[in-house]
């Protein structure tokens, strides 16, 4: 018995003991537990506190630079500059492309803007004449429109061998057949007639009479003897009228070159040393003296019928306007004034543009205007570079013949007496230095005739970036960035205005 009860007594003191250690086990245990939750949450915190502080350091970096790629040749070339001085980037508004363009054709031609479907315009047997926009508008995809509009015909009782397509080349040089299966397609020119307009063979004009401003309209015989007359073509701004297409099928289109260019003076002030005439800019057209001569002009030849494309900024169709040659192609201008036209809030001390790369900058010629878009943008005084490679800066000969006259008043004086496109083109260039320093980014053996234009050549960015900042006046400039230069028009207050 005594030893039992020793037994029992070691027992209950063991048990003590034992308790008192899974009590300061378990102690150990939640101190431990909540050192490592505490150091977990804290790790935890403490990284998010670090990203957090990362993320701001990114933004900070973000905020202090803005960095573009801007199209120059067939590569492209970068620059950084400061966010705080961006005025703005100008894009043209993203628009969605017809992805169904037979459908939107067909459904345009039966259901036209102010006139009749094309069926009823027509009577069966009629002579009817289509015209075609030249090699150097084969963006507006005639290709793809063309069969259908013949199949429309053909329903209403005209035959192929009734309808004729005429290249409206203008002014320009004559088309040749390959690029007439360019313009129209193969199975196009195997249906109907395709023939070239030629501006100067006077023999085949016909007199219709005088414009108001007193210009003498004569057309192409096959025009003015066709039964009917449908125009085709796109609409862009155009930085002498205002717009493209519409009336322009008809003048400089199917025009002889003797109306070309009286009705092209007008877009010079009256007198010599006005230089241009400040109401021949893009998007303008109520007051613009040259444009509304164009109008008077189509007029005389009264067309039945006109079908126009307006092109996304990738250069897919965005929407086809038909119907009434005054009214479907004013419509279509409007959509043009919603994709390219951009509200600027401020002019800047320095703008940056492209030509938009090969092959829109592969002459002085097609830069054109690009550099009448950056004048919108610019401070009167300002400086813009202007990127564009020129591989083929000499072409054609007939636009840089012209800068061999010397100044741009001697330029001037020689287009007034013999206006001709390309003289028009190289004297607005030269005109553009006087709202603005250019320099142009391009090819080192481009510089001769790149001085003669009355810009500072520049072989690189960072060279051209050190003589904006020396030219411009202000400590810290301000910067708009124009990547689509050729096509996007800067507006302040719903205009483009100088200075």
């Amino acid at each position: 018995m005594k030893y039992a009860t020793l037994n029992w007594k070691i027992i209950d003191v063991l048990n003590q003991f034992y308790q008192q250690l899974q009590e300061e086990i378990l102690h150990i245990g939640y101190s431990l537990c909540f050192v490592s939750v505490g150091f977990l949450l804290g790790v935890k915190v403490g990284k998010k506190q670090w990203l957090s502080e990362e993320k701001k350091e990114e933004e900070r970096t973000l905020m202090k630079e803005r960095t573009f790629s801007l199209k120059y040749g067939k590569t492209e070339l970068a620059l950084s500059i400061p966010a705080e001085q961006l005025i703005c980037e100008i894009m043209g508004k993203e628009y969605p492309p017809v992805t169904d363009v037979a459908g939107a054709v067909k459904a345009a031609l039966a259901r036209p803007i102010d006139a009749p479907p094309l069926r009823e315009v027509v009577r069966p047997g009629e002579k009817v004449v289509i015209t075609v926009s030249d090699i150097t508008r084969a963006w507006q995809r005639m290709d793809l429109i063309l069969p259908i509009m013949l199949d429309e015909l053909n329903a209403a009782g005209v035959p192929d061998n009734n309808i004729t397509i005429l290249i409206v080349v203008g002014g320009h040089r004559l088309n040749s057949k390959e690029e007439f299966q360019m313009l129209c397609g193969e199975n196009v020119c195997h249906r109907v007639q395709v023939l070239n307009h030629d501006a100067w063979d006077e023999a085949n004009m016909v007199y219709l009479g005088k414009t108001s401003r007193g210009t003498e309209v004569s057309v192409n015989r096959v025009v003015a003897e066709a039964e009917r007359v449908i125009l085709t073509g796109g609409i862009i701004y155009h930085y002498m009228v205002g717009y493209g297409g519409g009336r322009k099928s008809i003048l400089p289109g199917c025009s002889s070159i003797k109306t070309i260019r009286q009705n092209h003076l007008l877009s010079l002030g009256p007198n010599m040393g006005d230089g241009s005439n400040p109401n021949s800019i893009s998007g303008k057209t109520r007051g613009n003296e040259c444009h509304e001569d164009m109008m008077e002009i189509a007029a005389f030849v009264k067309p039945d019928f006109i079908l126009n494309m307006v092109p996304t900024p990738d250069g897919k169709v965005a929407a086809i306007f038909a119907g009434n040659w005054v009214s479907a192609w004013m419509e279509g201008t409007k959509l043009v004034d919603e994709i390219y036209g951009v509200e600027i809030s401020a002019k800047a001390d320095i703008v940056i543009t492209t030509a938009g790369g090969y092959p829109k900058d592969i002459n002085l010629y097609q830069t054109g205007k690009t550099m009448d878009n950056a004048c919108y943008a610019v401070k009167k005084g300002g400086v813009v570079i202007l990127l564009s490679e020129c591989p083929d800066i000499y072409e054609p000969l007939e636009f840089s013949d012209w800068f061999k006259h010397g100044d741009k008043n001697a330029v001037e004086k020689v287009l007034r007496a013999n206006f001709t496109i390309p003289g028009w083109v190289a004297f607005k260039e030269m005109e553009c230095s006087t709202i603005a320093t250019f320099i142009m980014i391009t090819k080192e053996e481009n510089m001769e005739l790149v001085r003669k234009a009355n810009m500072i050549p520049a072989v690189s960015m960072a060279e051209a970036l050190d003589i904006a900042y020396n030219k411009c006046a202000a400590d810290k400039p301000q910067f708009i960035v124009m990547p689509q230069g050729a096509n996007t028009v800067p507006l302040s207050a719903g205009q483009p205005k100088i200075g």
